[in-house]
């Protein structure tokens, strides 16, 4: 086939000059599935739906109205989350999935810091990567401080950057992606009071915490600049995009004045709405399933020789491998499975693969790869 190649007053490159330059060294978010995969453990989804809230899905959708815009505060929604969590309507904020949330706060935190010349957005590394990607398409400057040995915050480090970057919001995941730990309560603690101290909005990132245990939301009480992101996509929801922010009534009602309207369709509202209200009890029994096969799983992989299992909070774990983890990925590609490897990223992170929670046949195939790894040098 002939190649074609863009002509030279393509629109790219006449209205390049007003482009924002970051965008030229992000890339778009496609992930890449290699053909034939048979077992997908990459993307930290829950293996499988709860029956009770895939029938509830199942009824809201034929209740609702396709001809009518959906309810633009998702109020019905709002008021479930409410009841299931302990927040209160006014102080939550829903969009299409944590990543439209942590969108408007980058765009509502747009202004420059007095003597900057750009905000800053702070977060450790290795994290989620949309809190630096984000950080970058909106024009804010991502500023990274890199987690301790044990995959912990390092919190001097940490308020040591606050302070001297004075970054106008800091996220921190807790329980981690990709590390899967939770973060020490007293170093946490020490990070959100250093972003109060200086005037930051603090974050904590808890899209995992079904799988952690109790949530810190009710630290809200002695931090009033903290806010509590969540969502409902890792526990066999992922389809419907919802996530949320629980803040400040005030300040969500600031951040929320950047929100295009209608944001969440009706179809995620009504679907997402349902589950928290009518079978919320089944995605919780199906998340004590996972825990359960995740600390099976940690164990048996960390019986294999070489391999090095972080203890896991999340519904995933993170494996440190005896060769590099480009070529475990490649040996389980091989046999059909993906994994996650962090190998681009270089460092300590070359021999680090993060394994989603499975079906029990699905994390029995993964352990029988990981057996028969070839363990040369060729």
């Amino acid at each position: 086939m002939p190649v074609t190649t863009a002509p030279a007053d393509a629109p790219r490159d006449r209205l390049g000059a007003v482009l924002r330059p970051e965008l030229a060294d992000l890339s778009s978010y496609v992930p890449h599935v290699p053909p034939g995969i048979e077992v997908k453990l990459d993307a930290n989804e829950a293996p499988r739906c709860a029956e009770a809230a895939r029938e509830a899905v199942h009824r809201a959708i034929a209740g609702v109205a396709l001809e009518r815009y959906p309810d633009p505060r998702s109020l019905r929604l709002k008021e479930a989350i409410a009841r299931r969590t302990g927040a209160k309507v006014d102080d939550l904020l829903v969009g299409t999935g944590s990543d439209e949330v942590i969108s408007l706060v980058a765009n509502a935190f747009g202004h420059p810091r007095e003597r900057l010349p750009k905000p800053v957005i702070l977060a450790p590394t290795p994290t989620f990567v949309m809190y630096r990607i984000t950080a970058r398409a909106h024009g804010s400057k991502p500023v990274e401080v890199p987690l301790d040995a044990s995959w912990d915050l390092d919190a001097g480090m940490t308020t040591r950057a606050i302070a001297m970057m004075r970054p106008s919001v800091v996220f921190v995941a807790s329980p981690n992606n990709p590390t899967g730990n939770r973060m020490s309560d007293d170093r946490l603690e020490t990070v959100i009071e250093a972003a109060g101290a200086g005037h930051a909005f603090a974050i904590v990132d808890e899209a995992y915490i079904d799988y952690a245990g109790t949530s810190l939301r009710s630290w809200r009480e002695k931090h009033a600049h903290l806010g509590i992101l969540r969502t409902v996509s890792k526990i066999g929801l992922a389809a419907l995009r919802v996530g949320w922010l629980d803040a400040d009534a005030g300040l969500v009602a600031e951040i929320d004045k950047a929100r295009q309207p209608f944001n969440v369709s009706a179809i995620s509202q009504a679907a997402a709405a349902a589950v928290l209200e009518d079978a919320w009890d089944d995605v919780q029994a199906e998340v004590a399933k996972i825990v359960a096969r995740r600390d099976e799983l940690s164990r048996a992989i960390g019986a294999l020789e070489g391999f090095v299992v972080t203890p896991s909070a999340a519904n995933f774990v993170w494996v440190k491998t005896p060769i590099p983890s480009e070529r475990v990925m490649e040996h389980l590609i091989a046999d059909k499975i993906l994994v996650r490897s962090f190998h681009a990223s270089g460092g300590r992170l070359a021999t680090q693969l993060r394994i989603t929670i499975g079906t029990d046949a699905e994390n029995d195939r993964l352990l029988s790869s990981l057996a028969r790894l070839p363990r040369g040098d060729g």
